[in-house]
C-alpha cells in the first residue's frame, strides 16, 4: 500500500494547473466525472438524512475577480502563491474571475486573500 502521508503531501504541493490536470486524467482512467462522483456521494455521505443547515465550511476556494488596474503586482503576487511560470500566471489574471488556490482552509484562505489585495487585487471566497 502507498504512503498515505507522502501522497498527501505531493498533492498538497500541485499548482492549480496540475491538479486540474490531474482531476481530467483520474476521471479519463476511472470513467468517471468529479461533478457525477459528487451526486452520488451527496444523498449516501448524508445517510438519507436531512444535512444540518449551518454546516460550517472548512474548505475555501480563492477566487481572482479583477486585477484592479495594478496587473504587474497581481500576476507577480499570483505566480508567489501558485509557482506558475510567468505565462500562466498573466494568462490567469487576464482570465479572472478565475481560482488561483482551491480546497485550502480557512487562515490560508485568508492569507492569501490579504496578500492578492495588498497587490492591488479583487479577491473572493468560495
Amino acid at each position: 500500500m502507498a504512503d498515505l502521508n507522502k501522497l498527501v503531501d505531493d498533492l498538497s504541493a500541485l499548482t492549480v494547473i496540475e491538479a486540474a490536470e490531474l482531476s481530467k486524467l483520474l476521471e479519463e482512467k476511472w470513467g468517471v466525472s468529479a461533478a457525477a462522483a459528487v451526486a452520488v456521494a451527496g444523498p449516501a455521505a448524508a445517510g438519507g438524512a436531512a444535512a444540518p443547515a449551518a454546516e460550517e465550511q472548512t474548505e475555501f476556494d480563492v477566487i481572482l475577480t479583477g486585477d484592479g488596474g495594478k496587473k504587474i503586482n497581481v500576476i507577480k503576487e499570483v505566480r508567489a502563491i501558485t509557482g506558475l511560470g510567468l505565462t500562466e500566471a498573466k494568462t490567469l489574471v487576464e482570465s479572472a474571475p478565475k481560482a488561483v488556490k482551491e480546497g485550502v482552509n480557512k487562515d490560508e484562505a485568508e492569507k492569501l486573500k490579504k496578500q492578492l489585495e495588498e497587490a492591488g487585487a479583487t479577491v473572493e471566497l468560495k
